[in-house]
C-alpha cells in the first residue's frame, strides 16, 4: 500500500531526523577536519572546517610512522571477534530455550536476564580483575575476552527475535529427527542473521571503543586495543598535537564506520524485527 500523504506532512519528521543526524555526525566531521589542520589552526576562534593550510599528510604520516597501527587494529579484531564468537555461542542456545522451550521457571530466568541488563559493567570489575590476577592471565588476550563472553543483552535480543519465529518450523524440524541443539545451529540461527548482525554491530562497537577494561588489565603496548593505542599515542608521542591525535582517532575509527555502512541494512532489519513480540 503506497503512502499518498503530501510531502509537507512528512516535512517536520524529516527536519527532526536531519537535525538528529547532524548532531550525531558533527563530532566525526570535526574530528576529520581537525586531523587535516596544522597545530596553529586547531584553537583558532573561527570554526572553519576546511584548513587554510592542509596538514593532513604530516598528521597521518606521523601516526603511521610513530604508532604500530596494524598491531593495534589486529588486536582490536582479535579481541572483538573472540568476544563475539563466545557471546553468540552462549546467547543463542539460552535465548532459544527462553523463547521456544516450555519449562518451569522460564519466566523467572528471563527476569534474571532483565536484571542483568541493569548491572553496570564496572560493578564486577574488581572481583574479575582479582580472579584474572590470581590465575596469571593479566596482559593476555584471555583477560580482554573472558569477562565479556556471556552477554545478557545478546540473550535478550535473540530471545525477542526467536519469539517471532513460527513454532511450526521448529516442530517440523523435530519430526525430521533433529535435536534441539541441531535446530538451534542449523535452523534457528541461519534464519536469525538480521538479529545476529544487529548484535554484532553493538558488540564490536562497544568493545572496539572500550578503554576502561583494557586500561586495567593491559600494561604491554603490543597487546593494546585501538582505544588504548590512541591513549598511548597521546601520552607518549602526540602530546598537545591535536591534529595528529585526531588523525590517529580517524584511523582507529574508520574500520567501524566501514563495517556499519556495509551491514546497515541487516542492522535495521534486526532492530525492527526484534521488537515484534515481547
Amino acid at each position: 500500500m503506497t503512502d499518498d500523504r503530501p510531502l509537507l506532512a512528512d516535512l517536520p519528521r524529516l527536519v527532526v531526523l536531519t537535525l538528529l543526524a547532524a548532531i550525531f555526525v558533527a563530532p566525526f566531521v570535526w574530528m576529520l577536519a581537525v586531523s587535516m589542520k596544522p597545530p596553529d589552526e586547531v584553537f583558532r576562534a573561527s570554526l572553519a572546517l576546511l584548513p587554510q593550510r592542509f596538514h593532513g599528510l604530516e598528521n597521518y604520516g606521523r601516526v603511521f610512522a610513530e604508532v604500530p597501527v596494524g598491531r593495534y587494529l589486529a588486536n582490536g579484531v582479535i579481541v572483538c571477534a573472540g568476544i563475539l564468537v563466545f557471546q553468540i555461542a552462549f546467547a543463542v542456545p539460552a535465548a532459544f530455550a527462553l523463547a521456544k522451550l516450555d519449562f518451569r521457571g522460564r519466566n523467572v530466568l528471563f527476569g534474571f536476564v532483565m536484571l542483568g541488563l541493569m548491572v553496570p559493567a564496572h560493578v564486577p570489575a574488581i572481583p574479575i580483575y582479582i580472579a584474572l590476577a590470581k590465575a596469571g592471565l593479566l596482559n593476555s588476550y584471555a583477560a580482554l575476552i573472558a569477562p565479556f563472553t556471556i552477554s545478557v543483552f545478546a540473550i535478550f535480543l535473540f530471545r525477542q527475535f526467536f519469539r517471532s519465529m513460527p513454532d511450526e518450523m521448529i516442530q517440523a524440524a523435530r519430526l525430521d529427527g533433529l535435536s534441539d541443539l541441531s535446530i538451534v545451529w542449523r535452523i534457528v540461527l541461519p534464519n536469525a542473521w538480521p538479529a545476529a548482525t544487529a548484535f554484532a554491530i553493538f558488540s564490536v562497537v562497544a568493545h572496539w571503543n572500550d578503554l576502561f577494561w583494557p586500561l586495567i588489565v593491559i600494561s604491554q603496548g603490543d597487546l593494546a586495543t585501538p582505544a588504548l593505542g590512541v591513549l598511548y599515542f597521546k601520552n607518549q608521542e602526540a602530546g598537545a598535537d591535536f591534529g595528529a591525535l585526531m588523525a590517529s582517532a580517524v584511523v582507529m575509527t574508520a574500520p567501524l564506520v566501514a563495517a556499519f555502512l556495509f551491514a546497515q541494512r541487516r542492522f535495521i532489519e534486526g532492530i525492527t524485527m526484534t521488537g515484534l513480540k515481547g
